[in-house]
């Protein structure tokens, strides 16, 4: 069970990192929210062991990368509202395409 965040790699470091923070608290306000009446089980999982995986695509990958469902989206209005970050709610398997991303180092 891990997560992934997708920085585009046209986003400077200072606002990519600011970006995979913001992700980070939206989905757990999105998946994990207390007021619910029930928890997500599969966010009690992951939290578990708490993996994640971010890696730098092309605006293009960015792109097809929103044809895999629950994600949210991140903007920055410091460069003009551009999208920065997809962060994807956990899961066990991931698509084959995913493997093949570049890891944020």
């Amino acid at each position: 069970m891990k997560t992934y965040f997708l920085v585009r790699d046209d986003v400077p470091l200072g606002l990519a990192i600011t970006a995979v923070a913001h992700a980070a608290a939206a989905m757990i306000l999105k998946w994990l929210n207390p007021d619910l009446p029930k928890k997500d089980p599969v966010m009690i999982e992951w939290l578990i062991s708490f993996k994640k995986v971010v890696c730098k695509v092309t605006p293009e990958e960015f792109e097809a990368a929103k044809e895999f469902p629950d994600f949210i989206e991140l903007t920055e209005s410091a460069l003009g509202g551009i999208p920065t970050c997809l962060v994807f709610k956990p899961r066990a398997e991931w698509p084959e395409r995913f493997k093949y991303y570049k890891l944020y180092k």
